[in-house]
């Protein structure tokens, strides 16, 4: 079983993607009227107001299982796992609607739950992701869901010498690759480590051909590492970061041209990087087609942290004025 933990503004949208999508079923809900999606978005809102500072009040977990885990998940069951997750991730007392899809080979469904609680009180979304591993691998092992292969899964405590300080640059660079938008931000993010990046030029050119990233005494080549930190895969990576950047600021400044053309792009380099290694491209691609990348109506509530903090700074910048005047 595998968990993904999202933080966002929108209930509409949110609740929308996962109520109206074909094939959706609601499974379970607490505190909210499941007869639509507007009726949830309502009473989702409505607890958020006991706290209209809190800007990101949407909890948004997907729950996944592997395809061989099929015939062990009916509804029922699924229901039980994903309170169970919620359970352990520390997310009680609380509003929530829990909606399984079928649009894929593998079982999973969404969770929408309210930050707010039933009390009024902040629901912590702080180690959302140590969390997150820490209550996948409980459930997956005590219920012997399938586990799969790759780097993730592996226990980092075992390892030692050069394999060790492979799976350290892995786990460093991944990080990176998730915020930085060019290079100089990527040797940024590494040198803070310890770890320095060496490129490799065609020879008599500017050209880069390759790739190595050394921590300590060892250095390694990126596609050694793993074949997903090749140059030319990170470098796209960094470029497809850049563009959601400027996607979001395009939304922001109610540019709905620049940013349909942006997302276009992101959607043709995401399909690109999928015909080469589906894994990742797959996973890219689910990450852009989330609510919180498709425009829609404004949500006060969600806008109230930052018309606060406006707010706030009009009102220094108005009380520095009055103090030079006089």
């Amino acid at each position: 079983m595998m968990g993904k933990p999202i933080t966002g503004k929108s209930f509409g949208g949110c609740v929308r993607y996962m109520v109206n999508k074909p094939e959706a079923k609601i499974l379970s809900a607490e505190g909210v009227r499941m007869q639509h999606a507007n009726a949830i978005i309502q009473d989702f809102n409505m607890q958020r107001k006991m706290r209209p500072e809190l800007g990101k009040a949407v909890g948004h977990l997907v729950l996944s299982w592997s395809k061989e885990d099929l015939l062990k998940l009916s509804d029922d069951i699924m229901v039980e796992r994903a309170r169970e997750y919620m359970e352990k991730a520390g997310i009680r007392n609380t509003q929530y609607v829990i909606v399984r899809h079928n649009d894929r080979d593998h079982p999973h469904l969404h969770i929408v739950y309210n930050r707010v609680d039933n009390n009024g009180k902040t629901i912590s979304d702080k180690n959302n992701f140590a969390k997150n591993v820490i209550a996948c691998k409980e459930i997956t092992l005590k219920y012997g869901y399938h586990i799969g292969e790759g780097k993730d899964l592996v226990n980092r405590q075992a390892l030692k010498g050069r394999e060790k300080v492979r799976y350290e640059l892995y786990d460093a660079i991944k990080a990176g690759m998730k915020t930085a938008t060019n290079w100089k931000q990527l040797e940024a993010q590494l040198a803070r480590q310890g770890i320095t990046i060496a490129y490799k030029f065609r020879s008599g050119t500017n050209e880069v051909q390759g790739i190595s990233f050394e921590k300590g005494n060892i250095k390694m080549k990126g596609s050694a590492i793993d074949r997903s930190l090749s140059f030319v895969r990170i470098d796209a990576n960094l470029n497809r970061n850049q563009q959601v950047q400027q996607y979001h600021a395009a939304r922001e400044a109610n540019q709905p041209f620049m940013a349909n053309q942006l997302r276009e792009s992101i959607r043709q380099s995401v399909q690109a990087e999928y015909s080469h290694n589906p894994g990742v491209g797959k996973g890219l691609l689910e990450v852009l087609l989330e609510p919180q990348f498709v425009a829609g109506p404004p949500d006060p509530m969600g806008d109230a942290d930052i018309a606060r903090r406006k707010r706030k700074k009009h009102e220094a910048e108005h009380s520095q004025s009055q103090g030079i005047s006089r």
